[in-house]
Order: structure tokens, then C-alpha cells, then sequence
């Protein structure tokens, strides 16, 4: 080969290998803290097969994980979770937020749906047969979680006389139900996006009035990213179009 033709070859690998690195650094996830993905969740170490906080957390884990990223989990209340990225205190919030029109907040950016939510309310074995809509609570109480789909439902849809009683967490929800002070809880059944029931509960678990929150209309879950976070809530997308939700290995 001659010299300039060498020259030629030897500047259009430079300038190849700059091109690379250039698109490499555009699409590089910048963070709270270099290299870690802070991550606000409601539960810390969660271990229950039915529990959606583990299979959350297991899907951001993998995300992390293809991106070479720690991550950092904060565990943190329900209720205005969704607020926390544009506060910059979290780079992504995973508490099963519904991506609800009142929660979109300066700072923070809804992900694409992971999967989608109906309402139920769980009550006691010995009562099935007994209740079958919420109207049948009339002098009885219905346990929420505030802030929660769940409370929004029970308050637009209770009749007079349902009292309502209101936790800041489920751990408080479910030992006040297991203690007999309240009869039933509002939940949610859940759905992958190809609308496949997610179990999350066993035999023993009693749901009863199964509808939309809104009817006609998904409930979808969401992730909230920190708009600051750059390159983040691409990357978030593109895992979620590719990764069904929840993970099966």
C-alpha cells in the first residue's frame, strides 16, 4: 500500500472510531450519582411471589443490569411517590403508579405502561358468597391505602353509610383485615399488556366486584423518570417495548 493511501485508511478509522464514541456518549444514561440508578419503591426487601413491588423489582434490576448501572433503592410512602423525580431525589420511581392525568409533575416524565390494573375488593373466606359489590357494605368498613387507585375508586364509588378507613401501607392495610377490624380491602388484579391475569394471590384470596376504575378505559402502571436523568427514560422505553412484563426467567 502507499503512503497515501495508508494516510487515507489510517484517518478514516480515526474518524470511524470518533463517530462511535461520539454516539456512544449520546446515548450514555447520566444519573443522580455516576454509575447508580437511584430508585424509589414502597417495600424493601420484598419476598412474596404475589408481591407486584418484587416483580417490579426484579424488572428494574434486569434494566439496570443491561445498562451496567448499581442501583440504589429508597424505600419511601405510596402517596406522591410519583413527586420524587422531578424533585431530583430519585432517578426513577417503581411504586406501581397509575399514570393518572393529575400525577404528571414538572421534572418527572411518565415511561411507557408496563402493565395494567381492574379493581377488587378482597374480603374474609368466611364472607364469600355474603358480599358481592361494594354496595353490600353499607355499616361496614372498607380499608385504602391513601393516595392509592384504590382510594380514588372506593371514595367515587361507596355508597352512604361505607366507612372508609385509611393507611399509609398495605403492611398497616393487611394486619388491621388479618385482625378482623375491617371487612374488606380495595385491591387491584393484575394484567400484562397482552392482558394475561398476573397471579398475585393464591386460592385462599377472595376477590370480589372485579371493574375499571374508569370503565372502557386501562389503568396502566408506570414508571416516573427524572427528566434530568439524560438518556434515561429512552432507555426505559426501549426496555419496556423489547422486556415483557413480569419477567418469566
Amino acid at each position: 500500500m502507499n503512503m497515501p493511501g495508508l494516510i487515507r485508511r489510517i484517518v478514516s478509522v480515526v474518524a470511524l472510531s470518533f463517530v462511535a464514541a461520539t454516539c456512544a456518549d449520546s446515548q450514555r444514561i447520566e444519573t443522580l450519582k455516576p454509575g447508580v440508578l437511584t430508585v424509589a419503591v414502597t417495600s424493601g426487601t420484598p419476598t412474596d411471589e404475589y408481591d407486584p413491588q418484587l416483580w417490579i423489582r426484579r424488572y428494574v434490576e434486569r434494566f439496570a443490569e443491561e445498562h451496567e448501572l448499581a442501583i440504589d433503592w429508597m424505600v419511601v410512602p405510596f402517596n406522591e411517590s410519583w413527586l420524587l423525580a422531578g424533585r431530583d431525589e430519585v432517578d426513577l420511581v417503581a411504586t406501581n403508579v397509575a399514570s393518572f392525568p393529575d400525577r404528571v409533575s414538572e421534572g418527572g416524565t411518565f415511561s411507557a405502561p408496563f402493565l395494567y390494573e381492574r379493581r377488587a375488593l378482597r374480603i374474609h373466606p368466611e364472607d364469600k358468597g355474603r358480599f358481592e359489590h361494594i354496595d353490600d357494605f353499607v355499616g361496614r368498613t372498607v380499608g385504602v391505602v391513601s393516595g392509592m387507585a384504590a382510594e380514588r375508586d372506593v371514595d367515587r364509588r361507596a355508597p352512604e353509610g361505607v366507612i372508609v378507613w385509611r393507611t399509609e401501607t398495605f403492611m398497616q392495610l393487611y394486619e388491621a383485615f388479618d385482625a378482623g377490624e375491617v371487612d374488606a380491602i380495595a385491591e387491584a388484579e393484575y394484567y400484562s399488556l397482552d392482558g394475561e391475569v398476573i397471579p398475585s394471590h393464591g386460592d385462599e384470596v377472595i376477590l370480589i366486584d372485579h371493574h375499571d376504575l374508569n370503565p372502557g378505559q386501562r389503568e396502566e402502571s408506570v414508571f416516573v423518570v427524572r427528566d434530568k436523568s439524560t438518556n434515561l427514560l429512552a432507555a426505559v422505553n426501549a426496555f419496556i417495548d423489547r422486556t415483557r412484563f413480569p419477567l418469566t426467567e
